[in-house]
């Protein structure tokens, strides 16, 4: 009798090994020019400036944070909206107190003024 779990653990040793032998040939056959290009720096096709130790304006990390917050605060409503007819009006009044709260957050971010750039 196989156990349930066979497949899975099979499974996973046949990825990991898939990626162990993607990364052996890429190690093998792969090109082996050494150029001083090659270890610069890149970024979008401009020349770097300065070192990479420049100090950051707080709000470039502030606006990051509050992105990435409302991001995933609105995935929550995907759920909702495929399930909505089925929670029905209470459903429907929860939403909008989730949806309030988020734009009183988002205008007490606003009036602080932490989504200026001057």
């Amino acid at each position: 009798m196989v156990p349930s779990f066979w497949p899975i653990l099979a499974y996973a040793g046949f990825l990991v090994g898939l990626g162990g032998a993607i990364l052996l040939i890429s190690h093998l056959l792969g090109p082996r020019r050494h150029q001083r290009a090659k270890h610069d720096t890149y970024e979008c096709g401009v020349a770097p400036v300065g070192t990479a130790r420049e100090r950051f304006p707080v709000r470039f990390y502030l606006v990051a944070i509050l992105f990435v917050l409302f991001d995933i605060e609105t995935v929550f409503l995907v759920p909702w909206a495929v399930t909505y007819r089925r929670l029905g009006v209470p459903g429907l009044i929860e939403m909008f107190s989730f949806i309030a709260v988020l734009g009183i957050g988002l205008y007490y971010v606003w009036r602080r003024g932490a989504l200026e750039w001057d």
